[in-house]
């Protein structure tokens, strides 16, 4: 019996991720409109403090929360039951190897969260930013990959057949 070769890796860069040594469990991460220069630890939790501000448009609970003296406005968004968030450490050394159709990284988790605050600096949060409006290709993708059942084949016959 032969063996089934794994496809080609397509053309760019590819990574290989290991989620499995998880340490910490942060419960929930910012994602801040802003590039921050900083590769070490930092006493964020001594300046960066968001609170509620009591409004919630379009559903969303607006935060607000100020960063070198801007303000912040924002809304903290769930994953959906099955997904997690990660924060992945790229492994440096050796173990990377180059080829003719493209780089391969390797990277590990060092952390992993269940929610997300999102950050605007000069609009209102709501349901048509953009990292809610991505939440909704989660469902996509629960769909594509869903089993079809011999009864949604049935139902989709049935409904061309009142089409035609």
């Amino acid at each position: 019996m032969e063996q089934a070769t794994p496809p080609a890796p397509a053309a760019g860069a590819t990574a290989t991720v290991d989620l499995s040594p998880v340490a910490v469990d942060l419960v929930g991460a910012h994602l801040l409109p802003c590039g921050i220069r900083q590769n070490g630890a930092a006493p964020v939790s001594d300046y960066f403090k968001p609170r509620s501000t009591g409004l919630e448009v379009e559903g969303v609970k607006v935060e607000e929360a100020f960063f070198r003296g801007r303000k912040l406005q924002g809304a903290t968004l769930a994953f959906p039951d099955g997904y997690r968030g990660y924060v992945l450490e790229k492994k440096s050394g050796g173990n990377d190897t180059h080829n003719s159709d493209g780089e391969v990284s390797n990277f590990v988790s060092r952390a992993e969260f269940q929610n997300i605050t999102y950050w605007n600096h000069d609009t209102t949060p709501s349901a048509e930013d953009s990292l809610p409006r991505c939440f909704h290709w989660l469902t996509v993708a629960n769909a594509m990959h869903k089993p079809v059942t011999v009864e949604d084949l049935a139902n989709m016959s049935a409904m061309q057949n009142q089409d035609s």
